[in-house]
């Protein structure tokens, strides 16, 4: 696999204070820039930037929560994340427990055994954006089919 660019992506959030907390207190990344409406963040060498968005009125509607099933469980849509070395996945789990996150889909092993076998867990920050943190067994299979 070649170097990785590093991606830019910005998700809105309705507390901009809150999720400043959930970002640096809890998934303890380094904060970058920011303004009094938005919060740039290293996101595990990707530049993520929280913008203060007013809550939406759909927000808790069907709309708002849909998911899909894969291997049986109801992943949200949208979600965004990062797939972290192997060894780090369960270090990184384990800080989340330590620190009472609210998981919608608990640490786990997915496709077990199979090509693209892979450990998984999602969760919400304070505004509802669904992340989801994921380590492949065998880098090389990222994009295997």
């Amino acid at each position: 696999m070649s170097t990785i660019s590093p991606f830019h992506l910005a998700i809105p959030v309705h507390n901009l204070e809150e999720c400043r907390v959930f970002y640096t207190k809890t998934l303890n990344l380094e904060e970058g820039r920011s303004s009094d409406h938005w919060v740039d963040y290293n996101f595990f060498g990707h530049q993520l930037v929280i913008h203060y968005k007013p809550i939406p009125i759909a927000i808790g509607t069907e709309e708002d929560n849909h998911t899909n099933s894969v291997d049986g469980k109801d992943v949200p849509v949208p979600h965004f994340g990062v797939v972290l070395p192997w060894n780090d996945f369960k270090t990184f789990a384990d800080l989340l427990k330590s620190k009472g996150i609210a998981f919608i889909i608990e640490p786990y092993i997915r496709f077990e055994g199979l090509v693209g076998e892979q450990a998984t867990m999602f969760f919400k920050d304070p505004a509802g954006n669904a992340l989801e943190f994921k380590a492949f067994k065998d880098m090389s299979q990222l994009f295997a089919k």
